[in-house]
Order: C-alpha cells, then structure tokens, then sequence
C-alpha cells in the first residue's frame, strides 16, 4: 500500500498513487482494501500504538474508502468504478512548475454501506441527518439533507453516532442531531469571509464541536436554508473543497 490511514470521519483510507494512466490501479486499490478487512485487529493497534486508544476505538469499519491519483484515467477506468460497492475516488494530478500541484476529482462511488448517495422520495429523507423525535426539526433535517446530496452526484452522507458528515473527498459539513429548537451546521468555510449574524452564523475556531467545520450555521426553519449566508457557505464555498 502506498498510504493508508484514517480520514476525518475516522474511515480506513487506502491511498494508491500512479505517475501516469495505469488500467490496473483501481483492482490494486480494492485487492488491498480486501486485505485491510481481513487484517482489522492489525490494523486497529497500529492506530492505538500512532493516534491512541480513543481512535483506534471509534474506526468507522462500515465505510472504507480507496482514493486513486493517477496522472489520468480512462473511460474504462471510471465505468469500472460504477460496478463497484465500496467507497472509491479517482483524482487527477497536474504539475505547475516544481512548486505546484493540483488536484481534480474525476469520478467518485460512495459506498452503499455507512455512506449515502441521493435518493428520489423516501430514500433521500433516510439520507439526511439522524431525524429528531419528531415536528419541525425532524422536517429540517430531512430539508437539509437534501438539499446537501442534490449538491452533486459525488456528495456522499458518512454518518456518525455524533454527525452526519457530507463530503466528496473531504467534508464540506458537518451536522449533528437536532436539538429541540434549532438544528446547527458547521460548514467548512473561513468564518473571516463571512458577514456574522447573532443568532445564526458563529465563529467557531478553536471551540469544541462534533464534526469539521469553523463556521455555526443555526437553522430553526426551513426559511433559514433561503438565507444569504445558507446559500453561500453551503450551496457555493464547497467547491472549493476537494
């Protein structure tokens, strides 16, 4: 394996790396992902003995993830990765210069265990965050969920007992159970760039919260999710997130 760890969700990710187009990295990835599942006590003391016991208990086994850099990728290659039931990403790689490299998402499978893709109808409300007791909030929740998946084909919902997390490569937001009267999103977003309103978008760098994300966004209704500030930190900053 050329990089393996853990993302930001606490998921298994297996990184293969290829300088140019190669028709066999996405069977590579997947045969070392085979091998990650039947090695799972390996793997969880090597991160006990690197991140600590507190990490290595809460790997999100239920969505493992393969992310492919390659130089470029056929149309084989991304057929290919529709035929697949795990979580995999194939990312292009440019150089600039000796300094610069970019990175280009190309195609992307969210994989049907642990993470969710857009669904018509019922399905896209079981793909929001877990829904409130009931009321309002459980109707905000399911809004603001599908709202985030109708973002793209490649947004998947990773949820956690803590957070529901939607991400392509890497988490744009974060999204905790509803509390009775408001449901918070911390969006990954400079908080600097943002017009703060009291009472429903914060600063919140440097404080504890569950999921990624420096800027709160309080919504109380499904009117919040037309504000200016919704529509932007969630709807338009994200793609600039690989």
């Amino acid at each position: 394996m050329d990089s393996l760890g853990l993302d930001e969700n606490g998921a298994p990710v297996i990184v293969e790396y290829k300088r140019a187009t190669d028709a066999g990295v996405i069977h590579q990835g997947l045969f070392y992902l085979a091998w990650l599942m039947d090695h799972k006590a390996e793997f969880q003391r090597l991160v006990r003995d690197r991140l600590g016991s507190e990490a290595a208990g809460q790997i999100l086994w239920s969505n493992p993830r393969v992310i492919c850099v390659a130089g470029d990728f056929t149309r084989y290659d991304v057929h290919a990765l529709r035929e697949h039931r795990r979580s995999i990403d194939l990312v292009r790689y440019r150089l600039h210069g000796d300094d610069h490299i970019a990175l280009e998402t190309v195609a992307s499978v969210a994989g049907h265990a642990g993470a969710s893709r857009r669904r018509r109808g019922a399905g896209a409300a079981a793909a929001a965050p877990r829904r409130a007791a009931g009321g309002a909030m459980a109707d905000l929740s399911a809004a603001v969920g599908e709202v985030l998946l109708g973002l793209g084909g490649d947004v998947a919902a990773v949820r956690r007992k803590q957070y529901t997390a939607y991400r392509r490569l890497r988490n744009f937001v974060c999204v905790p159970p509803a509390r009775q009267d408001k449901l918070l999103a911390y969006v990954r977003v400079h908080p600097g760039e943002v017009d703060l309103v009291p009472g429903f978008t914060r600063d919140v760098t440097g404080l504890g919260h569950h999921g990624t994300g420096d800027l709160e966004v309080q919504l109380r209704s499904e009117r919040d999710l037309k504000r200016k500030a919704v529509k932007l930190g969630l709807l338009g900053w994200w793609q600039g997130v690989i």
